[in-house]
């Protein structure tokens, strides 16, 4: 098992972070630590992200629960000997969040201080070495599917998953235990699961940071997943761009085989489960189950018409169970904690953890993790520090490019999938573009629908028409040139596409379109 040290000093190593230069300060830490004699007492370990996005390279400190931010070489030898050495803390360069307490301001050097944050998709991620199979089981890692296993039936484990209330978390919502049941009832084999990683929507990094920061989590959400629908193959879809994703997702592949938590007869049971990766090429229809399939076949990536569905036509038309990064990450908790445990957490529709990606102009954007349910106010002003200073809240994406914008006298809706839809929006992906008093939302629309436009395959007249006469409607609306009846046609244009469009890429638009004009009328006429 891997050494205990008085000190561990984790460096955020996602591809953002190596880019500025994460690589370089790990490299100084444990020059410096060395210089001084003390590498038999402090551990330097990359690990995932640790949830802060513009706060440059971060490290984290254990047992001392402090961040530093903003780090470079220079900086780093500067904390190796003031904190490390002579054991004060580096205020300067100390980074904080701020807690809301009775209209008072209050930093916390350790992040997970703040309230109503609940880790269970997130536990791992910045705390554990993801190349270190070791470190993931004296995290608790595989018990779940131990358990599984050498516990219960297939029937069992449907049955825990359909009572824990889990929805799928890569945007529909649709009920987990429900999806495996349809699956595991094909009398048809072999089949599939497949773990959908492409995550092409934009401002949503949710899942690339789960890989690279716990990739065993999926490795044994997808284990117990392939248990429960008799499964013995299971496939990782994910985007090229995703390197280290990919990298860390492999080793840990390798890792779980030369243990014995994937192979042949697993734990002696007579279970045999692989996992392979596959790469797409980053389209964003490519998220939608269907295409994503026909991508895994070699096919051009396209959605298809259903039905049939997944579960009885998939890959290579066997039975397929098709589920997210995130979805699969819950798994292992609530094998080992219970449906009822897992169901106290969130609201009684929506029960669990979401994970958002924080964006746009608050104070502090990056990634949390909280109970279904909180308000966005709550996430903007408890975890984002409230609004960037001198611009007030005025409208919020949520979902993603495809979900809707609402006001500020919305801000207090709960964000679980049943109150957001109320609204006319949607939980989507986790991603929360918050914007200012500055934005102009048909210019926002805009940028959008040219996302839209560029990413639709083609394949369905009214996505391929649609989009185009989206993307010029609102040019005249952002030119000062549209009439009334060009809101109309705006409106209606992306309602007949919500209708008939093959897949949610061409029906997603309405969405956006529908709660931007419905909230914010005015700027459109």
């Amino acid at each position: 098992m891997s050494k205990l040290y008085r000190m561990n000093v984790l460096v955020s190593s996602d591809i953002t972070d190596l880019l500025q230069g994460a690589k370089e300060v790990k490299e100084e830490l444990e020059l410096e630590i060395n210089k001084l004699g003390l590498s038999d007492e402090i551990a330097v370990v990359e690990t995932g992200n640790l949830g802060f996005a513009n706060k440059g390279v971060v490290i984290y400190v254990l047992p001392d629960n402090v961040y530093y931010g903003f780090m470079t070489p220079e900086r780093a030898r500067i904390v190796v000997n003031e904190h490390f050495y002579k054991g004060r803390v580096v205020k300067d360069f100390v980074i904080s969040d701020t807690l809301k307490d009775n209209n008072k301001i209050e930093y916390a050097i350790n992040k997970t201080t703040l309230p109503k944050q609940k880790r269970v998709v997130l536990r791992g991620c910045g705390m554990l070495n993801p190349d270190d199979i070791e470190e993931y089981i004296a995290f608790d890692g595989y018990e779940a599917l131990v358990k599984a296993i050498t516990e219960y039936t297939p029937e069992d484990i449907i049955k825990i998953i359909k009572d824990s209330g889990l929805r799928g978390r890569g945007g529909a919502g649709f009920p987990t235990g429900m999806k495996w049941e349809f699956t595991a009832n094909v009398k048809k084999s072999p089949k599939y699961v497949v773990c959908n990683a492409d995550e092409g929507e934009p401002g949503t990094f949710k899942d690339r940071l789960i890989m690279e920061g716990n990739p065993h989590l999926i490795i044994e959400g997808m284990a117990i997943a392939a248990f429960a629908i008799g499964a013995e193959k299971g496939y990782v879809y994910i985007r090229g761009e995703y390197a280290q994703s990919i990298e860390k997702l492999q080793r840990a592949i390798d890792q779980a085989k030369m243990i014995g938590f994937l192979g042949n007869d697993i734990l002696g049971k007579g279970f045999n489960f692989d996992i392979e990766i596959v790469t797409g090429a980053g389209a964003y229809v490519c998220g939608e189950e269907t295409a994503l399939l026909n991508s895994m076949e070699g096919k051009r990536g396209n959605p298809r018409v259903k039905p049939p569905y997944p579960n009885t036509a998939g890959f290579n038309n066997q039975p397929t169970l098709v589920n997210n990064v995130e979805t699969l990450a819950n798994v292992p908790w609530i094998i080992n904690n219970g449906a009822d445990e897992y169901r106290k957490i969130g609201t009684e529709s929506t029960p669990g953890t979401k994970v958002f990606t924080l964006l746009g102009s608050v104070n502090n954007t990056g990634l949390i993790e909280v109970p279904m349910g909180i308000t966005l106010k709550e996430i903007i002003e408890i975890y984002g520090g409230g609004m960037k200073k001198g611009r007030t809240f005025k409208a919020a994406q949520t979902g993603g490019t495809s979900g809707g914008i609402i006001p500020r006298a919305l801000w207090e809706v709960p964000m679980e999938y049943d109150s957001l839809a109320k609204v006319g929006t949607a939980l989507g992906s986790g991603a929360l573009l918050i914007m200012d008093d500055t934005v102009e939302i048909p210019d926002m629309l805009l940028s959008m629908m040219k996302f839209f436009r560029h990413e639709s395959c083609g394949k369905c007249t009214p996505c391929r028409v649609g989009t185009d006469v989206l993307v010029r409607l609102l040019e005249k609306v952002v030119n000062k040139e549209a009439s009334k009846e060009d809101v109309d046609l705006l409106l209606s244009t992306s309602e007949v596409m919500n209708k008939t469009c093959l897949c949610a890429l061409g029906q997603s638009p309405y969405i956006p379109i529908n709660t931007s004009i419905k909230y914010f009328h005015h700027e459109f006429v």
